[in-house]
């Protein structure tokens, strides 16, 4: 089963996994996941594995599929979970994707949210910084002291 863990923040989704993966999970997820990126763009993403154990084989093929649409679709990928398998599974799945990608002991959730927040304030102040980088080249083009 996936179930929604609600963030505060349309840049920051959150998901829990748990039990064993079917097809009809990810009927319901994709849809829901590919709403959330065509009206936000690349975000961020907390997986949480509660009980998780793993992917049937239609579900496997749905992840796949998903997972190589959408490679670079996040920019931090946060997985919490509290098997070595998890941690193993989270270091798997780095070269499919561009995201950065973090694994969190159950133990350290808090800190798991923390560290994809603490990216999403800091990407905004660089947004921010770019803008005003970009105003203050604008001005300095011949052009523009000039009127008309």
């Amino acid at each position: 089963m996936i179930e929604t863990i609600e963030t505060g923040s349309p840049k920051v989704v959150g998901f829990k996994l748990c039990g064993k993966l079917h097809d009809e999970d990810y009927k319901q997820f994709v849809p829901k996941m590919e709403t959330i990126l065509t009206a936000e763009g690349k975000v961020r993403l907390l997986i949480q594995l509660e009980d998780f154990h793993g992917w049937d084989l239609h579900a496997a093929w749905d992840d796949f599929k998903f997972s190589l649409k959408h490679h670079s679709d996040f920019e931090w990928i946060a997985i919490v979970g509290d098997r070595k398998w998890e941690k193993w599974m989270s270091n798997f799945c780095k070269p499919f994707t561009t995201a950065k990608v973090r694994y969190f002991d159950r133990s350290e959730v808090d800190a798991a949210w923390k560290w994809l927040k603490a990216n999403e304030d800091l990407e905004e102040d660089q947004r921010r910084q770019e803008m005003l980088d970009r105003a203050k080249t604008w001005d300095t083009y011949p052009w523009t002291r000039y009127g008309p």
